[in-house]
């Protein structure tokens, strides 16, 4: 998923995204006062007292003792989390969730067991709440589909197995069900949806539920709030679709569904997310969605949608985000997309998309992040998107623009995040970047060539900085130091030289700074890898170091294995010598070690050969020797050959002497 996503409906907090609203706060601490009333006027039926303590004879562990009122000497009005009709005493409220959220307090805590059937025997409960309970377990019983007075069901957040039972069509008053973040499986019974024409919200996400979404989806005509993601629902979505014409919230993202979307979703005119992203969608985006009207968040990425954008999409008035990356998407940019004012974030990377970018992109006032990469556009560039001072990230990477310089209007922007990779740039960096405030800069695979500028030791925001496969030539400035907040640089595939000091010397400035990634590969820096590398401030954090195909030398430093979140280290086709360090192995979060094609000797550390993450071990064309380490990795014979004194497995079995 890429990391400029919005995070899924039922997790999402932040305004980018509107998530499923299961249970408003004030109606927690309605249920909250209500279970804190001493005694109502008619004392708890024996009927549902003994269905209550069916449910607690069920359950295993309560470690925050939410049942520890529920004794059989009381009356079950006055335990906590129940709540009794005032005049026939008849329970009506069961509410145990794990989550609870007062004025002043957070309660989180689990309850483990199974769901008793005796619950079915509560004819008059209206509420049940057994939700983020994390360890309840088995089905849910038939049986509960009695509980004909229902209208809130939420047993989400649970390790619930099994299917929907068929006997939820009789619960005909339900007005929310949420069974998310189960293990439920199964197809959903179409016998069930034509029942619940009283239902608003459904959310069944994080399930395993497989099959087709029933047809008879289109008689829950009340639902405003529809949630199926993350399941493996298959086939096509249903045109009965849309009849919902209340629905707001919909999605159906990380599926299997195929075909096309039906033109029948431009009746959702209530619309205002719409998530169908990473399913197995095909066909055209239909022209119907300009009905869309009150839409905000559409994501339709990472399908197979095909063919151009319908001009029509230029009528979703309301729309904020589009993110339609990764698809096959074609055609030149529809001009329209000039007429949503209100758009924060266009998202159309990885596409097909060719010709110009349409000049009316400089009427998106509201434009925060455009993000066309990866695909056919020519240049040029609009100078009108200089109107575009909201504008924080620009990403045009891998387009044929033909650029050859940074156009003008982006010294005079508010850019964060420029990314320009592979569109034709060529001489040597703009000397206004000096003074610019970006935080991401990406320049690579381009023909950019001359020294590194020691001002770019005064691009002090940085904290991604991108040059690689270009043609500079020099060594890294001393006033790379003062990059304090640089965590990603990647600077291979070029001729710089030197010694690697000021990198791994960095200075930072606290919490930030500290390295995440380094690739300086490729190219024809010299001298010994400092020896305290893994002592350096900036280098505490690093998971990525890739120094390889350079004419380093000199020992590899066991200051190393103090990198205690370090999992890639690639040092291969180096003039690196001496032993492998055991202390290497010290840094646990291993999982790829490249060292071939230096000049090791000595034998293989056991301790590094049994990281228990390491997947790739490369140590082939050197000058090592001994028995390799039993080992549980299945490591290739490729990466141990080339050293003629070693043997055991995976190479032949050492001779005895």
């Amino acid at each position: 998923m890429n990391s400029n996503d919005p995070t899924p409906i039922s997790t999402l907090q932040s305004p980018m995204s509107i998530p499923i609203e299961r249970k408003p706060l004030s109606l927690i601490l309605y249920l909250l006062t209500l279970s804190l009333i001493q005694s109502p006027s008619q004392s708890c039926h024996q009927v549902d007292k003994q269905a209550l303590l069916g449910f607690k004879h069920k359950i295993t562990s309560d470690p925050s003792n939410l049942l520890l009122s529920w004794t059989p000497s009381s009356d079950c009005c006055a335990w906590a989390g129940v709540v009794c009709d005032p005049t026939s005493g008849r329970v009506v409220n069961v509410s145990r969730s794990g989550l609870m959220s007062g004025a002043d307090f957070i309660l989180d805590t689990y309850m483990a067991g199974t769901l008793s059937p005796s619950l079915s025997n509560l004819s008059f409960l209206q509420l049940l709440d057994l939700s983020n309970l994390k360890e309840l377990k088995g089905r849910i019983p038939p049986e509960f589909g009695r509980l004909s007075k229902l209208n809130h069901l939420f047993l989400d957040k649970n390790k619930l197995a099994g299917s929907i039972p068929t006997s939820f069509q009789f619960l005909t008053k339900l007005e929310k069900l949420f069974l998310s973040n189960n293990n439920l499986s199964g197809t959903v019974p179409s016998t069930v949806f034509p029942s619940l024409s009283s239902l608003s919200q459904l959310g069944l996400s994080s399930n395993r539920f497989s099959g087709q979404i029933p047809l008879s989806l289109g008689n829950m005509v009340s639902l405003t709030q529809l949630d199926l993601h993350e399941n493996n629902f298959s086939g096509k979505i249903p045109d009965t679709i849309g009849k919902l014409k209340l629905l707001e919230y919909l999605d159906l993202s990380e599926n299997q569904i195929s075909g096309s979307i039906p033109k029948s979703i431009g009746g959702l005119s209530k619309l205002v997310l719409m998530y169908l992203n990473q399913n197995q969608l095909t066909g055209t985006i239909p022209s119907s969605i300009s009905g869309l009207v009150s839409m905000q968040f559409c994501r339709l990425s990472e399908n197979k949608l095909t063919a151009a954008l319908p001009a029509s999409i230029g009528q979703l008035s309301n729309i904020q985000r589009l993110i339609f990356e990764n698809n096959m998407l074609g055609g030149k940019l529809p001009a329209t997309i000039g007429n949503l004012v209100n758009v924060t974030d266009i998202f159309f990377s990885n596409n097909r998309f060719f010709g110009e970018i349409p000049s009316s992109f400089a009427n998106l006032g509201s434009l925060q992040t455009l993000d066309l990469s990866r695909n056919q556009l020519s240049g040029p560039i609009p100078p009108q998107l200089v109107k575009l001072q909201n504008l924080q990230s620009l990403d045009l990477s891998f387009n044929p623009l033909g650029l050859v310089t940074i156009p003008e209007w982006i010294e005079n922007s508010r850019l964060f995040r420029l990314l320009l990779a592979k569109t034709g740039l060529k001489g040597q960096l703009p000397n206004w970047l000096s003074s610019s405030s970006m935080s991401t800069l990406d320049l690579s695979s381009n023909g950019l060539t001359g020294k590194l500028p020691t001002w770019i030791g005064n691009m002090t925001n940085l904290s991604f900085l991108n040059l690689s496969n270009n043609r500079f030539h020099s060594s890294i400035p001393l006033e790379f130091k003062n990059l304090v907040l640089l965590m990603d640089l990647d600077l291979h595939s070029n001729m710089l030289s030197g010694q690697l000091d000021a990198v791994f010397s960095k200075n930072v400035q606290e919490p930030l700074g500290h390295f995440n990634s380094i690739d300086l590969s490729n190219n024809t820096f010299k001298g010994f890898i400092d020896e305290n590398i893994g002592e350096k401030t900036a280098m505490t954090s690093i998971v990525s170091l890739v120094l390889s195909h350079n004419p380093l030398g000199g020992p590899i430093p066991a200051s190393l294995g103090q990198l205690s979140a370090l999992q890639v280290l690639e040092l291969s086709g180096n003039e690196l010598s001496g032993r492998i360090p055991t202390e290497l192995g010290n840094a646990t979060e291993l999982t790829t070690i490249v060292l071939s094609n230096n000049k090791l000797i000595g034998s293989i550390p056991e301790n590094i050969l049994n990281l228990k993450g390491l997947i790739e071990f490369d140590v082939s064309g050197n000058r090592l020797s001994g028995r390799i380490p039993p080992h549980k990795a299945l490591l290739p014979v490729s990466g141990f050959l080339g050293n003629p004194g070693l043997c055991g497995a995976p190479l032949p079995p050492c001779k005895h002497r």
